[in-house]
């Protein structure tokens, strides 16, 4: 079983006990250190005492299963307000709020699309930017994420 499904499977039932969702986990090497991050989310937004809970609950859990044979950093913190969108109920529960979508290669000129995401299907999105529509299919975007507007 691959780490990152490993550790989601471990994490889910101890981020819902403290009223949280888990959004992600990712482990990834940076500047050559590995890093294991569960990202977390609940109506309301996330705490520094949700990380820290679900953190120390899942740090030993982490060192019993073993489920990581080289060193590595591990955090726990909140999917953060410009979130990326991945999995179909990130979509669904975002439609109608403000997004970036990043593309492959460009479209209208534009690599990168800022707007109001309209709909979710199959991995097209549809979104509305400065008055026109745009739709695009999974295998044009490398990206989407929420976006907030100052």
């Amino acid at each position: 079983m691959r780490i990152v499904e490993a550790v989601k499977e471990l994490a889910g039932p101890i981020v819902e006990r403290y009223g949280c969702e888990l959004w992600d986990v990712e482990y990834v090497k940076e500047a050559g250190e590995w890093y294991l991050r569960v990202f977390i989310d609940k109506d309301g937004g996330v705490s520094i005492n949700d990380c820290e809970a679900v953190s120390v609950e899942m740090d030993p859990l982490l060192d019993q299963k073993d489920l990581i044979p080289n060193s590595y950093t591990f955090e726990v913190s909140s999917a953060g307000a410009e979130r990326q969108l991945k999995k179909p109920a990130d979509f669904e529960r975002s439609i109608g709020k403000n997004v970036t979508v990043r593309l492959f290669a460009a479209k209208d000129n534009v690599k990168e699309h800022e707007g109001k995401l309209l709909s979710y299907s199959d991995g097209t999105i549809e979104i509305e930017s400065k008055g026109k529509k745009f739709s695009f299919d999974k295998s044009e975007y490398s990206l989407v994420r929420l976006r907030i507007d100052f």
